[in-house]
C-alpha cells in the first residue's frame, strides 16, 4: 500500500521533541450518554491546532536539503495550510500555500502568522490541486500534498501509535475522514497492531464521498459539499489513500451537520474540551448511537483540530 508501520514509526522518531504528544483524555459524561468506554485523541492540542503537523513536518524532514532550499508549496482550506507554514518555519525554508477564498478567517490569520505567502483560489470553479501544481513548477518548489503522500500518510499515523501506547485495549478506532490521509495512517497502525480491532471513519451526510466509494469499490466524486465541517469538504477520496481505507477500514458513519453542532456543545460544556466542527466528527457518531458496537465497547476517537471560528463556537454554543 506504499506506506506500511514501519513508516510511522520512522515518523515518530522524526517528530519526537518536535510536536506535542497530545493527551487521551475520557469523560464519564460522556461514557454515560453513550455506553461506551470513550477515549479522546486530543489533537485539538497539537501544534497549530490540529493534527496536521504531523505529515507536514514528517514530510519536509523527509526532503533533501535542496528540496527545503527551494520552498514548497500546499493547498488547503486551513488546518493542512498551518500545518505547513509552521513546518516550513520549523525547518528552515518558504512556503506559498493556496487557499479557497472563503477559508476560514482564523485559518487565514494564523497561515499568514506562520511565515506564508498565501495564494487564493474559487472553491467552486478552480481546481485547487491544478492551481497549486502550476504554481510549484513556476517557482520550482516541492509540492506538499494535504493527504495523498505516504510520508503525509505515515506522519498522520504517529496520532494513533501514540493512542495504542496510551491505551493499548481498544474495541474501535474512529477518526474523520476527508482526503483520507488521518484515516490511512491511523488505519495501517491499529490494523496491524491489533487486527481484529473496529476501524470506522466518519463523514457529514453532505461530505460523503469516501462512505460512497467503498460501497462502490471505487472512488466517487461528488459536488462540494456545503457541510459546517470545512476540513472535510473534499469532492472524492485520495487516489493513494483510498486503496489504504478499502483495506482497512469497515465502514464509513455518517452524521448530520446538527449532531456535528450538538458534539462541538457537548465536549466543550460536559468534557471541557473545545474543537472546531471537523474534530467533532467522529464524536458525534460516537454521541449518535449509531456505531455497530455492543454496549461497553471500548472506543477510540480522535478529535482532529480545535481551530474554530469564535463566532462559529459562540452561534454553536448558544444553540
Amino acid at each position: 500500500m506504499g506506506v506500511s508501520i514501519d513508516d510511522v514509526h520512522a515518523a515518530a522518531r522524526r517528530l519526537r521533541n518536535r510536536i506535542h504528544r497530545t493527551p487521551v483524555v475520557s469523560c464519564q459524561s460522556m461514557d454515560d450518554a453513550t455506553g461506551f468506554a470513550v477515549f479522546l485523541k486530543c489533537e485539538n492540542l497539537q501544534r497549530a491546532g490540529a493534527f496536521k503537523i504531523r505529515g507536514a513536518l514528517n514530510k519536509l524532514l523527509s526532503l533533501t536539503a535542496d528540496e527545503r532550499r527551494r520552498g514548497v508549496v500546499a493547498f488547503s482550506s486551513g488546518n493542512h495550510a498551518q500545518g505547513v507554514a509552521l513546518a516550513a518555519q520549523m525547518t528552515g525554508t518558504t512556503s506559498i500555500i493556496c487557499m479557497p477564498s472563503d477559508a476560514p478567517k482564523l485559518k487565514l490569520e494564523a497561515t499568514r502568522r506562520y511565515g506564508a505567502e498565501v495564494v487564493f483560489y474559487d472553491r467552486q470553479r478552480d481546481d485547487r490541486e491544478a492551481v497549486a501544481r502550476a504554481l510549484a513548477e513556476k517557482t520550482d518548489r516541492v509540492l506538499v500534498p494535504p493527504y495523498d503522500d505516504y510520508a503525509i500518510m505515515a506522519g498522520q499515523g504517529t496520532a494513533a501509535l501514540e493512542l495504542f501506547q496510551d491505551v493499548p485495549s481498544l474495541d474501535a478506532l474512529l477518526a474523520p475522514v476527508g482526503g483520507g490521509g488521518l484515516m490511512a495512517g491511523c488505519s495501517i497502525v491499529a490494523r496491524t497492531l491489533f487486527p481484529g480491532i473496529q476501524i470506522l471513519g466518519v463523514e457529514t451526510d453532505t461530505a460523503n464521498d469516501t462512505h460512497l466509494s467503498l460501497r462502490k469499490g471505487e472512488r466517487v466524486t461528488i459536488p462540494p459539499p456545503p457541510t459546517i465541517a470545512d476540513g472535510i469538504r473534499i469532492t472524492t477520496p485520495g487516489a493513494l489513500t483510498f486503496p489504504v481505507l478499502k483495506a482497512n477500514v469497515n465502514d464509513v458513519v455518517l452524521v448530520s451537520d446538527d449532531e456535528v453542532r450538538e458534539a462541538v456543545r457537548f465536549l466543550a460544556l460536559r468534557a471541557h474540551v473545545v474543537t472546531e466542527p471537523t474534530g467533532a466528527v467522529a464524536a458525534a457518531a460516537v454521541l449518535s448511537r449509531r456505531l455497530p458496537l455492543p454496549a461497553g465497547a471500548r472506543v477510540g476517537v480522535v478529535l482532529s483540530g480545535g481551530n474554530v471560528d469564535p463566532d462559529v463556537l459562540g452561534d454553536i454554543l448558544r444553540g
